[in-house]
């Protein structure tokens, strides 16, 4: 069956679009080595991305209003470091230094060249839970070539509250059913289709590393599903 083709293309960030895990860890290995810290920066990674979700959690519940996740992140680092006994061994200014390490994440191997595909034909944009701050230096730094930067900011709150997907399409002018949510979650592109929008499921099995259990593959029969973001624009051709 053909899918209608979108007018826009909006994208899960952290995960789908880059590689959050490498790319905090090569931050931390560069600072434990400065420090003479001896912790792993991939676990270091895992321990600050796992604090993400609570820490948004308490937004979406009510509990607290809204605040960037740039902030999120700085809160969520200090609690890692007390954890895992290194408070008294990194200073405030070197933790201010390393929460930037999350708009300095590699893009995956396929990213740059299929969002180029993808942009010939479609208006393309983050719905991320990332500040627009962070999202614009991400862009910059990973040469992203988004058309505008969507998501938590505009809305107010964090995916997958409807909202942030309702804002998104909004912002652009256009209806669910013409913007498609792009993502290596399968619990966004659930929360992406009670919206009304189309939905492409980009399979990133290695996203938490080797030993990732969840999101190895397509969970739903979700408009398209594909195995890179170049094979995502060879299907939005035919």
């Amino acid at each position: 069956m053909r899918v209608a083709s979108p007018k826009a293309l909006i994208f899960d960030v952290f995960g789908t679009v880059v590689d959050w895990r490498n790319g905090v860890a090569s931050a931390c290995a560069d600072l434990f080595s400065a420090r003479e810290i001896d912790f792993s920066p991939l676990a270091f990674a895992d321990l600050w991305r796992a604090e993400y979700q609570p820490a948004m959690e308490r937004i979406r519940s009510g509990n607290r209003g809204y605040v960037r996740l740039d902030v999120l992140h700085r809160e969520n680092l200090d609690i890692v470091l007390a954890k895992t006994g290194l408070e008294n061994r990194i200073e405030d200014a070197e933790r201010d230094a390393l929460n930037h390490a999350w708009e300095r994440l590699p893009p995956w191997p396929d990213t740059v060249e299929g969002l180029g595909l993808l942009k010939a034909d479609h208006l393309l944009a983050p719905c991320s839970n990332g500040s627009i701050a962070l999202m614009a230096r991400l862009a910059r730094f990973a040469g992203l070539p988004w058309d505008s930067i969507l998501g938590a900011d505009i809305a107010g709150n964090y995916k997958p509250d409807p909202q942030v997907y309702i804002a998104s399409v909004a912002a652009l002018g256009l209806r669910p059913d013409e913007v498609m949510m792009v993502a290596a979650h399968n619990d966004d592109l659930f929360a992406a289709r009670e919206c009304g929008l189309m939905t492409a499921f980009v399979c990133r099995p290695n996203e938490y590393g080797p030993e990732q259990k969840t999101d190895l593959a397509a969970e739903s029969d979700w408009d398209l599903i594909a195995e890179s973001m170049t094979g995502l624009a060879g299907l939005l051709k035919h």
